[in-house]
């Protein structure tokens, strides 16, 4: 390796350090408010209907907020757009801490999903620039560890600090670091990638870029499979605390504390085995992003039922742990799949309308239908409906896997070859 290679390799790593940083503060301050629901219920006098409801509020905005940053990042410098976004979801995490009432607090929670929907759709383009195919899937999984990192400080920070000092200050501690970072955001470099878009696409370009990629067999299978896994995962991640709490007795830091340290573990282990087995076995077989995942999945399964069967159990700690390693195992992968059948033209738009679909079917209604069900049947049953989305979500990953090498073959083409298929 040249001594120019060396530098780009030195920042790469670097710019990849500084993304997982703030990436680490995305899922702090979403996922904080799950910690607290229950304080915040008692002060506020909500039932697990409106608190559903507040769970979903963000990613509402959030969702539908990210197909309309996707063409931003055609127009101005990416990492302006993740620092602008940086320091609005933070400002607004912060001013949670203010809020009187139900919409006052839906407000600030709206708001965080506009900055972490800029985030979301733009920052995975950039590492995929930064570093070759052949290591998105270990890098990509680096980057996405912070799903589970991230949401246990959420977990473990919101309790802990809303149990000492309130729910307030939880919100104003954990939304506050995160103007710091926005400095060292406005400083990364842009980097170039073969293919980009050197102008930005027309609205009827646009349209048909979207079109394009809901006709990409590979990547709609994907965004389904992520969308019924986001489903679970939102629903179990708003709600299991809780359970703990009314199940197993647990006060509302030790239940926090303990789901928050067996999602990391679990998160951790899982995405950074998922990057690093899938580029290996990718290797071998084209197909193995999909397949990894979609066994991954159907692993999870019965773990995820005895934990839920079994949460006042001492052993209820081992099932989460081997139902989420097999859960965070297809992190790295599928985001690959997304960068490895699209053209680098319309990846941000890709990774926004995977932002839409995902949430839309997932997480933006699972917790307030979760929360509808433990009104109606308890909440046992209601987080029962996760394993079976996850069963879903396994299913349709190994359908993809019958179409993803001519899709990847498809995107590696130039762009008016691809237009004539």
């Amino acid at each position: 390796m040249g001594p120019r290679r060396a530098g780009v390799e030195r920042y790469a790593v670097y710019a990849l350090a500084v993304l997982c940083a703030i990436n680490l503060l995305n899922y702090i301050d979403r996922q904080v408010m799950f910690a607290i629901f229950e304080p915040v219920k008692r002060a506020l006098g909500f039932s697990d209907t409106r608190l559903g409801i507040l769970g979903s509020a963000f990613i509402w905005v959030y969702l539908l907020t990210a197909p309309f940053v996707g063409p931003l990042a055609d127009r101005f410098p990416r990492r302006d757009i993740i620092a602008i976004a940086l320091v609005l979801w933070s400002a607004a995490t912060a001013g949670a801490g203010l809020a009187t009432g139900f919409w006052t607090l839906f407000l600030a929670r709206a708001l965080v999903g506009i900055g972490e929907a800029a985030y979301g759709t733009v920052s995975p383009t950039l590492i995929a620039d930064y570093f070759p195919p052949e290591r998105r899937g270990t890098v990509l999984s680096v980057f996405f560890m912070a799903t589970p990192v991230g949401s246990a400080l959420g977990y473990i920070l919101g309790g802990r600090i809303g149990e000492a000092w309130g729910w307030r200050t939880a919100f104003f501690l954990v939304g506050l670091p995160g103007l710091a970072l926005a400095a060292l955001a406005w400083g990364l470099r842009e980097p170039t990638a073969p293919g980009r878009a050197p102008r930005p696409l027309s609205p009827s370009e646009a349209l048909g870029a979207y079109g394009a990629l809901l006709q990409n067999r590979s990547y709609l299978l994907n965004a389904l499979a992520m969308a019924a896994m986001t489903f679970a995962l939102g629903g179990l991640a708003a709600w299991f605390p809780t359970y703990l709490i009314r199940e197993a007795r647990m006060g509302v830091g030790a239940a926090n504390q303990m789901f928050g340290a067996v999602t990391v573990a679990a998160g951790v282990a899982g995405t950074l085995a998922g990057g690093w087995i899938g580029d290996r076995l990718q290797r071998r077989t084209r197909k193995a992003y999909f397949l990894l995942s979609g066994i991954g999945l159907l692993l999870g399964v019965p773990a995820g039922l005895v934990a839920i069967l079994l949460a006042a159990h001492p052993a209820a700690p081992v099932f989460i742990f081997v139902a989420e390693w097999f859960l965070f195992l297809n992190t790295g992968p599928l985001n690959a799949v997304i960068v490895n059948v699209t053209r680098p033209a319309v990846r941000a738009r890709a990774f926004a309308l995977n932002i839409f679909v995902i949430h839309f079917l997932g997480d933006a209604v699972s917790p307030a239908i979760l929360g509808a069900v433990s009104d109606a049947a308890g909440l046992r049953t209601a987080l029962l409906l996760a394993p079976m989305m996850l069963a879903l979500a396994g299913a349709l990953c190994l359908a993809g896997s019958r179409w993803i090498e001519g899709d990847m073959d498809a995107a590696a083409l130039p762009t008016e070859m691809t237009d004539r298929r």
